[in-house]
């Protein structure tokens, strides 16, 4: 809580302690005394949900911006793959070949994290979803840079926990899937893409969806792994079908390396959101 407030009235914090050495009695025992914003049931009560969503927006905005945290780079990818000395635990052997993508991912932050640390921590701070794979690989290769990471995790049916590279005071962790994609992308200034799941899918397609119907400005948009990405994604076939137009086809960039990467977000000359959207 800031020290520093303008306030004549009494801040939250000590009513909320002091309502917490009243006398024990039936009333005081009672859920309708509670402080409103002390009452977690009461919080998580159905009607409260719009607060809730509000709460979820809010709490890591304050926080980046108490950090003066202005910019992102957003690192979407698979939670399971294995750094390469664990390959041998894969389930599949293609997802075992898939584990150079953890060091491609762990270089290719380490890389942007050294870029960050030169202004201070508050440009191009690696975002990750906080988890394992390449989640862990990106928190990591900040790390190995001696910058800062972010990790927005989510509570999930399974156990789930931030991985152990993620800057302490920069995880986050939420209840709302929505809330979360919007904190990936209020900030990001690029947007890498590794091989991935269900998951990895859902935010490839709504942030490229942002960017093809004009509601978020072009930025480096990059698939690694050619390979991976042309073939389980028929990308021609879906500009043939006319569902997109060829143009879309531009939005987006494979890369297989972490320099290559890094180039392209070096060299890459903004570009204003659409105004319209090709072949409609």
């Amino acid at each position: 809580m800031r020290e520093d407030r303008l306030s004549p009235f009494r801040d939250a914090q000590t009513d909320r302690s002091t309502a917490s050495e009243v006398p024990d009695t039936p009333q005081t025992r009672s859920s309708a005394y509670r402080l409103a914003f002390a009452d977690d049931d009461f919080l998580c009560r159905d009607e409260l949900r719009p607060v809730r969503l509000q709460l979820e927006l809010l709490k890591p905005e304050m926080i980046m911006t108490e950090r003066e945290i202005t910019s992102t780079i957003v690192m979407f990818g698979g939670a399971r793959i294995p750094e390469p000395a664990q390959k041998h635990t894969a389930r599949t052997e293609t997802l075992a070949g898939l584990s150079k993508y953890y060091d491609e991912a762990r270089e290719f932050a380490r890389l942007m994290t050294e870029k960050s640390n030169q202004t201070g921590c508050r440009e191009n701070v690696i975002v990750t979803g906080g988890g394992p794979g390449v989640m862990e690989a990106g928190n990591r290769g900040a790390l190995d840079a001696g910058g800062y990471s972010i990790g927005l995790n989510i509570v999930l049916p399974h156990e789930q926990a931030p991985n152990l590279y993620v800057t302490p005071d920069l995880s986050f962790n939420f209840h709302y899937f929505a809330i979360r994609k919007m904190h990936f992308l209020m900030r990001a200034r690029a947007i890498t893409i590794f091989p991935g799941g269900f998951g990895t899918m859902d935010e490839l397609f709504e942030s490229l969806t942002l960017i093809q119907t004009g509601r978020m400005e072009r930025v480096p948009f990059l698939l690694f792994g050619r390979e991976f990405w042309e073939r389980v994604i028929n990308w021609e076939a879906l500009a043939d079908a006319g569902t997109i137009s060829d143009e879309d086809l531009d939005l987006f960039r494979f890369v297989d390396t972490a320099q290559e990467a890094v180039e392209i977000i070096e060299n890459w000359e903004p570009a204003p959101p659409r105004d319209q959207i090709p072949g409609r």
